[in-house]
């Protein structure tokens, strides 16, 4: 199963769009996609249970059928820090219990493992463990989201020197506009990234209000 693991420059950079559309794109390829988005904050109840947005979101487009608890191990209400969420809720977020998940996950017949993270790449989780430790226990491929706004040239070369950094692979980035204006000199910006990151980006995603009705595959380039 091939792990890939999407995360972004901040928090609203646009990953949940990125990955959804990544989702659609395997899909298309006639790839058999399950979905994870292993902490989130900022739940609301949906029939009886704390559900995220951006976890049902992924749901609706993987074409492996999981339990909400599959996708989504560690639910919070706050929209703060998962670690803060966690210890005031009395709950430790352990790598054990994540990696176990994903071990469920490899038995649904899934050709690939799409995980979004939260916030940033480097997300504490607890006092002493921190997002990317769970990346790289996994082995995954890394897909950075560039949120197109000012102080994205700055976050995308350290989000990706972090990366690597932390002994993962940075196997692409995905440009998202994540304001109706485009940011100022966004096609220079544009070209600024691709200089810095050393690559062009496996997809340029525009501002859609309506996203969760739009289908991104065509959007992304050939991704190995």
């Amino acid at each position: 199963m091939d792990t890939y693991f999407i995360t972004g420059t901040d928090t609203d950079a646009g990953k949940t769009v990125a990955a959804c559309g990544f989702v659609q794109y395997l899909v298309s390829s006639g790839r058999n996609v399950a979905v994870m988005k292993p902490v989130a904050s900022g739940c609301e109840m949906h029939d009886g249970q704390l559900k995220n947005s951006d976890a049902l979101a992924l749901m609706k487009v993987a074409n492996i059928k999981q339990p909400y608890e599959q996708v989504n191990p560690y639910t919070f209400e706050p929209a703060i820090a998962p670690h803060i969420a966690a210890a005031e809720k009395g709950v430790e977020i352990t790598i054990n219990r994540l990696q176990k998940t994903v071990d469920e996950i490899r038995q649904t017949g899934a050709d690939v493992l799409v995980i979004e993270g939260a916030g940033g790449w480097q997300l504490p989780l607890s006092n002493t463990f921190f997002m990317p430790d769970l990346v790289k226990q996994l082995s995954a491929k890394v897909i950075l989201t560039v949120g197109l706004k000012l102080g994205c040239l700055n976050h995308a070369l350290l989000s990706a020197l972090s990366i690597r950094a932390s002994g993962c692979e940075l196997a692409g980035w995905v440009a998202v506009q994540t304001g109706e204006t485009p940011m100022p000199r966004q096609e220079e910006n544009l070209k600024t990234l691709i200089r810095v990151l050393k690559s062009e980006p496996i997809a340029t995603l525009p501002y859609m209000p309506d996203w969760q009705s739009q289908n991104f595959a065509g959007k992304f380039l050939l991704v190995h």
